[in-house]
């Protein structure tokens, strides 16, 4: 049963790291043949670039985001991101922390208020964007992406990072615009969100 492995923030598995193998050790198992381009992406930023982990690496760095699974198991929460105008889900910058199930949770926690989310420790999504922040050059975010359950009677108390909230079904992704990489993780992380609970 996976069920047991679900951390919560205070776990010591999700203590802070600055090895950056550490994030390497999320990244490699991933094995889905859709993902191995972005797998080795990421393995050719973190062998070649000094500082991965850091925001201000360029042409891109690491980040870690969530798939938010709601207590009914057919609904993903999305944010409607205040600086980029569109719809995503909970995730941010490493600011170097290799511990990425550990960045995933804290951006969720962070975004969205929620308390009592749990994270699974093994990457379910891997994704590079391009991101066009205001008042920055555009870069890519080799995302690391994790499933997220939120407790039954979850209340979201979202900050001031996005204007909008909403739990969705995967169905209705494409309506609100969301990438082709968003409705691949919501797919692919309620199917392993079933298997936690299950």
């Amino acid at each position: 049963m996976l069920a047991p492995e679900l951390l919560t923030a205070d776990s010591p598995r999700l203590a802070a790291s600055r090895r950056v193998g550490d994030a390497w050790a999320v990244i490699a198992p991933v094995d889905n043949p859709e993902l191995r381009g972005e797998r080795e992406r990421m393995r050719a930023l973190i062998a070649a670039r000094p500082f991965p982990l850091d925001r201000t690496e360029r042409p891109g760095h690491l980040t870690g985001s969530s798939l938010v699974v709601h207590a009914d198991l057919e609904r993903t929460l999305v944010l409607f991101h205040s600086k980029l105008q569109i719809w995503v889900q909970p995730g941010g910058h490493a600011d170097g922390d290799a511990n990425l199930p550990a960045v995933a949770l804290r951006e969720a926690t962070e975004e969205t208020g929620i308390i009592g989310l749990r994270v699974w420790p093994v990457a379910v999504d891997l994704d590079i964007h391009e991101v066009h922040p205001p008042k920055e050059d555009a870069h890519f975010h080799h995302d690391v992406r994790f499933v997220v359950l939120a407790p039954d009677g979850a209340e979201i108390d979202a900050n001031h990072e996005s204007e909008a909230q909403r739990w969705v079904r995967p169905s209705e992704l494409a309506d609100l615009g969301a990438d082709v990489g968003l409705q691949r993780l919501a797919a692919n992380g309620l199917r392993l969100a079933s298997r936690l609970v299950g």
